[in-house]
């Protein structure tokens, strides 16, 4: 759902995990476990399993859940083994789509994935066939109402941040992931409160979706996604307009 406001893809993706916070949960768990076992169970040493962290207490997750999930990665307890799957492909329309998952069953997990892009009318396609499209970057959100814009610049500036975009209702400042943690932390210091805070695959260029009919089966489709088990995120490269997404609220 990212676009040239990546905001209005987050609210609705809030939406969703709000009513699914158990499998989110379980998402999030599996994403600790990976960055511990490939990264010590340190999270001051292991920005990867501090950025897990960070999303777990995003989403309320028990701090015993935490580190239950720590344990795991290390090896103090045991756990089931997770590998690293990226699959590609398009949606409706020539959307691009890259559907990232942590799965003990590559085996299993692939065509499940296939099978998700055919139901709404979509191919997976080769490894490389779009990922050229999306580019690492952090993405951080702030309400309008918390800062002046000029005041929030100049923290952005100085913390290594690359753009800030007024979008109404938020600011949407973005970044190289390597200034990620400096600028998250900046803002923080400053005592700003974060609406969103995320590692994202951000698209060079999107596809403008003003049909509904046509948003709403993408919206589907993104959905069938998320709600697998195995995977962890979804980008696109559609963009849906404010009172294209209104209609479908």
């Amino acid at each position: 759902m990212s676009g040239h406001s990546h905001w209005a893809g987050i609210k609705y993706k809030k939406a969703i995990v709000d009513a699914k916070r158990g499998k989110l949960w379980s998402k999030i768990a599996r994403m600790i476990i990976v960055a511990a076992k490939n990264g010590g169970g340190d999270p001051a040493a292991n920005l990867t399993l501090r950025y897990a962290i960070d999303k777990g207490k995003a989403a309320n997750m028990p701090k015993d859940t935490i580190e239950k999930a720590i344990k795991k990665g290390t090896g103090e307890l045991g756990g089931v083994e997770y590998s690293t799957v990226l699959y590609e492909g398009y949606a409706p329309g020539g959307v691009a789509l890259m559907v990232e998952g942590l799965t003990d069953n590559r085996n299993r997990t692939a065509p499940e994935i296939k099978k998700l892009f055919e139901r709404r009318g979509g191919s997976m396609g080769a490894s490389g066939c779009v990922s050229y499209m999306f580019k690492k970057k952090g993405v951080i959100t702030v309400k309008t109402s918390a800062v002046s814009e000029d005041d929030l610049m100049d923290i952005v500036l100085s913390a290594g941040g690359d753009d800030l975009q007024n979008t109404g209702e938020v600011y949407e400042i973005t970044c190289e992931p390597a200034a990620y943690d400096k600028l998250k932390a900046a803002l923080e210091q400053k005592q700003i409160k974060l609406e969103s805070a995320e590692l994202s695959m951000i698209p060079d260029t999107t596809v403008t979706i003003s049909d509904p009919e046509m948003a709403q089966r993408l919206l589907n489709m993104m959905e069938d996604f998320e709600d697998h088990d195995d995977v962890q995120e979804v980008y696109a490269n559609f963009d849906i307009p404010d009172e294209v997404l209104a209609k479908l609220q």
